[in-house]
């Protein structure tokens, strides 16, 4: 008898129906319900002790684990987040930023660097993705545009990316580095998603980025809101836990902490075999999926993110998704294009096979030519005021058929992928309304 059965706990109940339901995960967490050495005691859930350290002001065994971490990625200093990789983001903007600065961005960064651009009333500058990937993906950021953006901003305080994005597509950021080190401007990544690309040669610290953020629980065995914030800066290390610590919670979980301490231990003796094993399992779904007709994305990737685009074989990436759920396979994220599968080495053999078996007897029908809704509109709103301002704005709600001319009071942020369509203090323009109108039909016809 389950010892909880007799309590009424809507959200226990529901993450339990959802374990018997039997499907299997292609999505984060990392670890995917079954890695043996991450089975932690709550015994172990403890708090700030003589000898348990203190994540602010570390110098004992938080502070050892942290620099095991820096050895790993080879970098200067390495801090440990139970935040998720949202505070690593938080620490990082404000370290290298400070308040009121201005900083160039990439458009496609995620809702969390949004709003601590708005909380520490930084200015930003917009870099546009070039539709370099493949239909219905964002695309990469190139390095020419890089270097534009810093020329035409000299006071910028840094250059912040997302690399890989959620489709696993990869930025150049080794060129891209090379541009801000020739500019003396640093080069920060939200890297949530290429954690485990450290075993590969292609995390952006080993490609010369300054600083990134690191959302480990996604591709490695950690607990969810396990992250690792790395910074190669020499000026702005004094400074990374004193800003993380105000954003991040006075209580921070050690649990989380011992699973990202865990994860790294086992990333230096098992890590390097084991993703290059699943790499060349991934290398082989591709090809299958290729031979079966899907579209993948196009360019450099990262080597174990499986994104398949269905439309050339009739169907939506939401239709493909239910497809590989009634096949018993859970997948990370699906939209009208792409169907998405974060794999990693905690996938059994028997459940690779398990999507093998699905992706070949997937149904072939005529391919879909339609335009997919748009999540990264071309024409960019003009910013009538700065994000910060917005929040000491009065604001109302109105229907997004009306919002044509007014200006956004937050972000309208589809979460996944968490990339914006307006920004906070821009005016919303025919394109943003359409984009986002286009999209809730396309949300409303999912449920």
């Amino acid at each position: 008898m389950n010892y909880y059965s007799n309590y009424d706990a809507p959200l226990y109940d529901a993450l339990k129906r959802h374990v018997e339901s039997g499907k299997t995960s292609f999505h984060t967490p990392g670890h995917k319900g079954h890695c043996e050495f991450l089975r932690l005691d709550t015994q172990l859930d403890l708090t700030e002790l003589p000898d348990t350290d203190s994540l602010y002001e570390c110098d004992g065994c938080i502070r050892e684990s942290e620099i095991r971490a820096a050895a790993m990625f080879g970098t200067k200093y390495t801090a440990l987040s139970s935040g998720g990789c949202t505070l690593a983001i938080q620490g990082m903007l404000a370290a290298f930023a400070g308040a009121g600065g201005k900083v160039i961005f990439s458009r496609n960064i995620h809702r969390s660097a949004i709003n601590t651009a708005m909380l520490l009333g930084i200015r930003p500058v917009w870099i546009m993705h070039r539709h370099d990937c493949g239909e219905g993906l964002p695309g990469r950021i190139s390095p020419d545009d890089v270097k534009a953006a810093i020329i035409n901003n000299p006071d910028a305080r840094a250059v912040y990316i997302t690399s890989p994005d959620y489709y696993g597509c990869l930025s150049d950021i080794q060129s891209i580095s090379g541009v801000c080190v020739e500019y003396g401007i640093p080069l920060l990544v939200d890297n949530a998603h290429g954690t485990h690309l450290i075993v590969f040669g292609l995390h952006p610290i080993t490609l010369g980025a300054q600083a990134s953020a690191c959302s480990a629980h996604k591709t490695l065995p950690v607990l969810t809101g396990g992250a690792w914030l790395n910074c190669n800066d020499e000026n702005a290390i004094p400074r990374i836990k004193s800003c993380m610590s105000l954003f991040g919670s006075t209580s921070p979980s050690y649990l989380i902490m011992a699973s990202l301490d865990l994860a790294r231990a086992w990333m230096e003796k098992d890590g390097q075999a084991r993703f290059t094993q699943l790499a060349e399992k991934v290398s082989e779904l591709r090809e299958i999926a290729l031979g079966m007709g899907f579209g993948l994305p196009e360019g450099e990737c990262d080597p174990v993110r499986l994104t398949l685009l269905p439309r050339r074989l009739g169907m939506s990436g939401n239709d493909a998704a239910d497809y590989f759920r009634n096949h018993g396979l859970e997948c990370e994220h699906s939209d009208s294009c792409a169907v998405i599968f974060i794999l990693t080495p905690f996938n059994s053999p028997r459940e690779i096979e398990q999507l093998k078996c699905a992706i070949e007897q997937f149904p072939k029908g005529k391919a879909v030519y339609n335009d997919c809704p748009d999540y990264f509109p071309d024409i960019l709103p003009e910013m009538e005021i700065s994000p910060g301002e917005t929040l000491l704005c009065n604001s109302v709600i109105i229907p997004t058929e009306k919002a044509l001319g007014r200006i956004s009071a937050q972000a309208a942020c589809p979460c996944p992928p968490g990339v914006p369509v307006v920004m906070p203090g821009e005016k919303i323009n025919e394109n943003c309304v359409i984009t986002r109108i286009k999209n809730i039909l396309y949300e409303e016809s999912l449920s």
